[in-house]
């Protein structure tokens, strides 16, 4: 079994799921964790969302107790007074996701640091997803939204929409320890954040991308790349993602490089790179490579670049041309900048 969870979740008035909170998933569960949940829920094999009662929690918060697991049979126990859906995500093998209980278990897999980004298949995921209005009422599926207003609005409450999408932000579900984010808006559940990671006010990381931490980010993790140790990306800077471009190709950064303000890549980046503010880097930009005297060697396309250690990727202000050349100088960050204790 790849992962087990209990969920909280919100259904619109059809009945179909639009969010799940799973409060303690777990990755590779113990067989007789799993086996007591299913014996009381009567679930099937394979990948599986089970929906259940608040009547059901005490029979099995008692199996869970007796298969000798306390922290989730206290959670089972705690769902009994739950005025909102319950489900049970058995995870049983890592493929395409049929339902949105399991895009939710994944995503929030993610979050928890239980995953890494390009570890879960996420095939197919959107068209399971709702678009939904994300309010200070919780979720409600746009097509209700209407209706929802209207009836607050009768009841003297004002309904405040804070975003509409199909993606909740990752704080309203997941928090993890020692990282810091300047606009929790701005951070989708999903995003893996390491430990050390500070994400400012103008920074945004989307789903299924993230940092290893430390790493100070002012600019956009797009999804799918993942940024390595000590790396810093500037203000405004962008990274080109599967979804924004840059295809099959994995975009990652490694450690300790530095995007500067502005800038882009649709290239992936070894350790200790960096690119000049500015300037945006795709696959197909020709780069003139200097050796350490500054002369010309030869002229590629970045792409042939790509992954390798060490780079300064640089446009020369006189002719316009994009250089790049060994980067002699190793980008420290400030220790007080990325303090989270």
């Amino acid at each position: 079994m790849l992962s087990f969870a209990l969920g909280i979740g919100t259904q619109n008035t059809q009945g179909d799921w639009l969010e799940i909170y799973y409060p303690a998933p777990l990755i590779n569960p113990p067989e007789s964790l799993v086996s007591a949940a299913k014996e009381v829920l009567d679930a099937p094999s394979g990948n599986a969302a089970i929906s259940f009662l608040p009547e059901d929690c005490a029979r099995l918060a008692k199996a869970l107790e007796t298969a000798g697991h306390a922290d989730q049979a206290e959670l089972a126990e705690s769902f009994a007074a739950s005025q909102r859906p319950l489900v049970a995500m058995f995870l049983d093998t890592n493929q395409p996701p049929q339902t949105a209980p399991e895009v939710y278990l994944k995503l929030h897999l993610l979050s928890h640091r239980l995953v890494k980004p390009h570890g879960l298949d996420l095939t197919g995921m959107f068209g399971l997803l709702r678009n939904i209005a994300w309010t200070n009422e919780g979720a409600i599926d746009i097509e209700e939204l209407p209706a929802r207003r209207l009836k607050a609005r009768l009841e003297g409450r004002t309904l405040s929409v804070d975003c509409v999408d199909k993606f909740p932000k990752m704080t309203d579900y997941v928090v993890p320890h020692g990282i810091r984010i300047g606009d929790t808006a701005r951070v989708r559940l999903g995003a893996y954040l390491g430990e050390g990671t500070t994400v400012m006010h103008e920074g945004f990381v989307n789903f299924n991308a993230g940092t290893e931490g430390p790493g100070m980010i002012e600019g956009r993790i797009s999804a799918g790349v993942m940024v390595g140790k000590g790396s810093d990306l500037g203000g405004g800077c962008s990274t080109m993602g599967t979804l924004s471009g840059g295809g099959n190709m994995v975009i990652k950064v490694g450690e300790g490089c530095l995007i500067g303000a502005n800038a882009g890549i649709g290239i992936p980046l070894g350790d200790r790179c960096t690119v000049e503010a500015g300037l945006y880097i795709t696959a197909g930009s020709k780069v003139t490579l200097l050796d350490d005297q500054g002369q010309e060697v030869n002229t590629v396309a970045a792409r042939e670049l790509a992954g390798q250690d060490d780079l300064l990727l640089r446009r020369n202000s006189q002719n316009g041309r994009i250089e790049c050349l060994t980067n002699k100088s190793a980008i420290a960050l400030n220790e007080a900048l990325h303090a989270h204790n």
